[in-house]
């Protein structure tokens, strides 16, 4: 038999890892294979290797990249050209008037364009706010715009002009016109049809930066991997979105590694019935965090990129450079970690790939939590004394012992990603105590119980396969599209007609790529959200509603969620900002508990380092033989992860191969 696989990968920062399910057996498979920064669909093609699988055995391969997201945020952009309404052509340069650090006089106030000054070119045209057209688009300043297009030798073109959001008109005209002049070519009537200029203009170019590497990456992959509409990638709204849409709008693969680890977790906190979760995925080069309440993780529309607004919907993932291979620096301010990262290559010291700069992971080899005979991604062996040389220096200088300076490098590490959760909790009106840790990633696992030490959270869970959790999530997560759109409709005097047109025109173009790729229309269900506000108020609240819309249940349904975010809601006007509608076909993968595919190593001890207890031997029990409750100290091994349970924690398991950590009656 062939292509009876579904993969789902996530390819991080240092590790590519990979979960392989058959869905007429539940057999699962997981493998982990260094990343390749400058090779990525080699990176794959290895881990679908790792577990003992060919091209022919694949049926559905999805997977969630930082390539976009890194290539975003390093500035590894090709030239791009912004094509803006005459006036208008400085709007990435004037930006917003707030400085990225307002104390901080030694750096610059805000990062410099994406588009230099020499490649903006002012179109002579007009529509009003309404999208009502002023001065029309003449064919020769088309013509004028062509000849100047062809002397820039840009290849890669974003438009984006005044008001397109509420009539496309004009951009279409130029799009029309513009095929086969550049090989890339983005519009955001399409990218973001949404208000906010400056937001707009910079999400498009950052489209247009993406698509060049976009689609060369995803063309190579579809040539490796000839299984058509079975080739999906995780979008950063936490749904699984067809290749040749991707290529259109290569942002939505921005952050989708972790909103993949996102998407699982809400699935799984559904599944356990836990009403609010804070994620915790610490990979090799981030920790990535977001808080799920009733089985729903938190949406955002806005997130900076390298300085710059990225707008679209996607998960509200927080994430800080606090990997495992995060370097560690000892300054006048004292220890600090991040956010420069050993990588995958060299990778910290204790990895024996040439390594010279402490990091986080070489602190946890010291103190004994990793195992120093096994092997990482089944390729690299730990070297213990490595770590404890680079440590040395930094240890000398704090008049401290290495043990002792490890001990530090962890807590300072805990602390910044206490910080992390501050952000999607405190800073939300949500008490994060009230919250379980879902912890995972390779390091996860290891800092939780410590992290949870330190915010005050009373239950750690570590799911099973936790250090692929987010390749699981790339497989468990709904086959789905989103649009977005500002309409700007005071609800007062709402024509149904008119809305409901509108909500059609939407609904068809979420469904439409589903369709294209061979799902079933009847198996589609439709999510409808308003994203309303007062009259006088810029910033919106998302709000449910069925079709047919009844305007009085939408006003009453937003009173009260502005009234449970803020206290108080009024008897202002209000009015839908904008349509969010969302296509998705559910998924019918399981969270079924993977086989480890390897032997079982007895129960043994292991001289480990705990704040507060010193150097203690420790029982390192195997995950697989796990049953009733384990005391700290201890550690849990298995073939993917590595979860500490440090003196005054305990930790249970389930039939379904997930961890619960609590603090121990004693």
């Amino acid at each position: 038999m062939t292509r009876i696989w579904d993969i789902g990968t996530d390819i991080g920062g240092t590790f590519t890892d990979i979960i392989a399910v058959r869905p007429d057996s539940g057999e699962t498979r997981i493998a982990k294979v260094p990343s390749r920064p400058h090779a990525p669909v080699l990176a794959m093609l290895e881990a679908l290797g790792a577990v003992g699988l060919g091209q022919a055995d694949v049926r559905r391969f999805v997977h969630g990249t930082t390539r976009v997201t890194n290539a975003l945020v390093e500035e590894r952009l090709p030239k791009v050209a912004l094509i803006a309404t005459a006036g208008f052509e400085d709007v990435l340069e004037i930006g917003r008037y707030r400085r990225q650090e307002l104390y901080r006089l030694d750096i610059a106030p805000k990062a410099p364009p994406l588009v230099p000054h020499e490649l903006c070119f002012g179109v002579k045209e007009r529509l009003d706010h309404t999208g009502a057209v002023i001065e029309p688009l003449e064919e020769a300043e088309i013509q004028r715009l062509i000849a100047w297009l062809r002397a820039s030798g840009a290849k890669s073109v974003a438009i984006s002009l005044l008001h397109a959001y509420a009539n496309p008109v004009h951009e279409k005209m130029l799009a029309e016109r513009l095929k086969g002049e550049v090989p890339h070519l983005c519009v955001s009537h399409e990218i973001n049809p949404e208000a906010r200029e400056y937001e707009r203009t910079s999400s498009t170019v950052f489209n247009a930066a993406a698509m060049p590497i976009a689609v060369e990456y995803l063309t190579e992959l579809e040539e490796k991997l000839p299984i058509g509409a079975g080739l999906q990638v995780f979008h950063s709204a936490g749904a699984m979105v067809p290749v040749p849409a991707v290529k259109l709008r290569p942002l939505v693969m921005a952050m989708s590694g972790p909103a993949a680890g996102v998407s699982a977790s809400a699935r799984l906190a559904r599944d356990l019935g836990k009403p609010r979760v804070l994620t915790f995925d610490m990979g090799g080069t981030t920790t990535d965090v977001c808080l799920i309440v009733d089985g729903v993780a938190e949406m955002t529309d806005t997130r900076m990129m390298g300085g710059r607004p990225l707008r679209q919907p996607m998960l509200a993932v927080h994430s800080i450079g606090a990997g495992g291979g995060s370097i560690v620096k000892n300054g006048p301010g004292g220890l600090s970690v991040g956010p420069e990262s050993a990588g995958s290559e060299p990778g910290p010291a204790c990895y024996g790939r040439g390594g010279q700069r402490p990091t986080i992971t070489d602190a946890n080899a010291v103190l004994g939590y990793l195992d120093p005979e096994a092997k990482l991604g089944d390729t690299i062996s730990l070297d213990v004394e490595a770590a404890k040389r680079v440590i040395a220096p930094i240890a000398e200088q704090l008049g401290l012992s290495i043990p002792d300076t490890a001990l530090g490098i962890i807590r300072v590490a805990n602390a910044a990603m206490a910080r992390a959760l501050r952000r999607v909790t405190v800073e939300r009106g949500v008490d994060g105590r009230d919250c379980a840790l879902l912890a995972f990633g390779g390091g996860g696992p290891m800092h939780a119980a410590g992290l949870a030490e330190m915010y005050g959270l009373k239950e750690v869970i570590v799911p099973a396969a936790s250090s692929a959790f987010s390749a699981l999530g790339c497989l468990t997560a709904d086959f789905s599209f989103l649009q977005q759109r500002t309409v700007r409709l005071p609800l007062a005097g709402l024509d149904g007609t008119d809305f409901a047109a509108r909500v059609a025109e939407m609904e068809k173009e979420a469904t439409d790529p589903l369709i294209a790729n061979g799902v079933e229309p009847a198996g589609i269900a439709i999510e409808h959200i308003a994203l309303m506000r007062y009259e006088a108020q810029s910033d919106s609240l998302p709000v449910p509603f069925a079709t047919p819309l009844d305007p009085a249940a939408l006003e009453a349904d937003f009173h009260r969620r502005h009234d449970q975010l803020f206290g108080y809601s009024t008897s202002e006007p209000c009015m839908i900002e904008a349509l969010r509608i969302q296509a998705r076909k559910a998924s019918s993968t399981s969270l079924a508990r993977p086989d480890v595919g390897r032997p079982m190593r007895p129960a043994r001890l292991r001289d480990c380092t705990f704040p507060g207890v010193g150097t203690v031997p420790t029982a390192i029990v195997a995950r697989e033989t796990l049953s009733g409750v384990t005391l700290g100290p201890a550690i849990i091994e298995d073939a993917w992860s590595t979860t500490i349970i440090p003196p005054g924690w305990q930790a249970t398991g389930d039939a379904a191969g997930n961890l619960f950590l609590t603090r121990s009656a004693a």
